[in-house]
């Protein structure tokens, strides 16, 4: 089979791409594929470390406001069109699948408009403004929330979950520990505001060192790159208790989260998708510079499962951060009460069904 896979802007676009095209490699072998994203899109570094094929397309998102910018915009979709035609017809791919992002628009219609079979991939609980218009012509949606099935038309709604879950299973939660100094006795709680940091977020950490030193479990803080240095300052001013592991940045993390307890985090798709995989209780506080306010509508849906507590920014501070996670970490019949509700909203084998359904769709067009 051949595919083209498209996606791009952000790491919750891109991983859940990566995660299903290695998922397809261990079943089969012989499988093409070719990544269609943007020059200067994070997507252009990711994939090709991967060692996946990569070509471009020059495009750009819309501006949500008027603005002459989108009418730049509408001409960079048809010149977009015109190139990811180009690229379909000579790779002459069997289906066409979009996991997000504005790239996936020019790609995937064109696709469409060769009858090649397509799919979009929705991670979140509201879509974006792309696949909203692409979903009047691809064959399929996957959804990962059982709320987004209200933006798209019923007949060609599957619900998939996020490839992501499938790739964080099976990891050696202990190693994943020791790789970072974490102690393997007691309980762990890992605080991350995302790959590039949260500023809100180390904010509260910071003022909580100290109480955090009299606390029965130990921290996994990681500030994000860009803020570590000066986290790292403010830190060397409160003390650095011993039982606070401070980091910039994790490359194991399906490793390391395989061995936590409990997770403070943002509420993007992918990492949502990992803590179910994995059963692992969190504690969300939702972006709200997203768009539709998404995340915080991702949080939720955790929450009315009981696998979550919701904290909104706004809310955050050192005496909310601290009360709940100990109300999590401290009570261990909560603790295991929301780790087997978070397990239930798990779908581990969610790259496997989306690959089932690229084959029917792929074989349907056979016919």
């Amino acid at each position: 089979m051949k595919i083209v896979v498209s996606g791009g802007g952000t790491g919750g676009h891109i991983y859940p791409a990566l995660a299903l095209i290695h998922e397809i490699q261990k079943e089969a072998k012989d499988t093409q594929f070719l990544y269609i994203g943007t020059k200067n899109g994070l997507e252009s570094t990711i994939v090709t470390k991967e060692n996946i094929p990569f070509k471009s397309i020059h495009i750009t998102g819309f501006k949500r406001k008027l603005s002459f910018e989108n009418i730049k915009t509408v001409l960079r979709f048809i010149k977009g069109t015109t190139e990811s035609k180009k690229i379909l017809k000579e790779f002459k791919p069997d289906i066409v699948i979009g996991t997000g992002g504005y790239v996936c628009g020019p790609v995937v219609y064109a696709a469409a408009k060769l009858k090649i079979p397509t799919i979009i991939h929705e991670q979140n609980s509201v879509p974006g403004l792309t696949n909203k218009f692409l979903s009047r012509y691809v064959n399929k949606i996957a959804l990962c929330f059982d709320e987004a099935k209200n933006y798209f038309p019923s007949d060609k709604v599957v619900f998939t979950g996020n490839p992501r879950a499938s790739e964080v299973l099976g990891k050696d939660g202990i190693k994943g520990r020791l790789s970072v100094g974490l102690s393997t006795k007691i309980p762990a709680v890992l605080i991350v505001g995302g790959s590039r940091g949260a500023r809100p977020i180390n904010e509260a950490v910071v003022k909580s060192l100290s109480s955090f030193g009299n606390k029965p479990y130990q921290v996994l803080y990681v500030t994000g790159d860009v803020h570590f240095e000066k986290v790292k300052k403010e830190v060397e001013l409160v003390g650095n208790p011993s039982n606070v592991i401070i980091k910039p940045f994790i490359h194991n993390m399906p490793e390391v989260l395989a061995g936590i307890d409990l997770v403070v985090s943002r509420a993007g798709a992918t990492t949502l998708a990992e803590l179910t995989s994995l059963g692992i209780p969190s504690i969300l506080v939702p972006s709200p510079y997203v768009t539709n306010n998404h995340q915080e509508k991702n949080a939720r849906s955790l929450v009315s499962q009981g696998a979550s507590l919701l904290l909104l920014e706004n809310d955050l501070n050192s005496t909310s951060l601290m009360k709940n996670i100990d109300q999590i970490l401290l009570d261990k019949n909560k603790l295991t009460e929301m780790k087997s509700n978070a397990k239930k909203m798990g779908i581990p084998d969610s790259a496997n069904r989306l690959y089932t359904l690229m084959k029917t769709l792929v074989q349907q067009n056979q016919r």
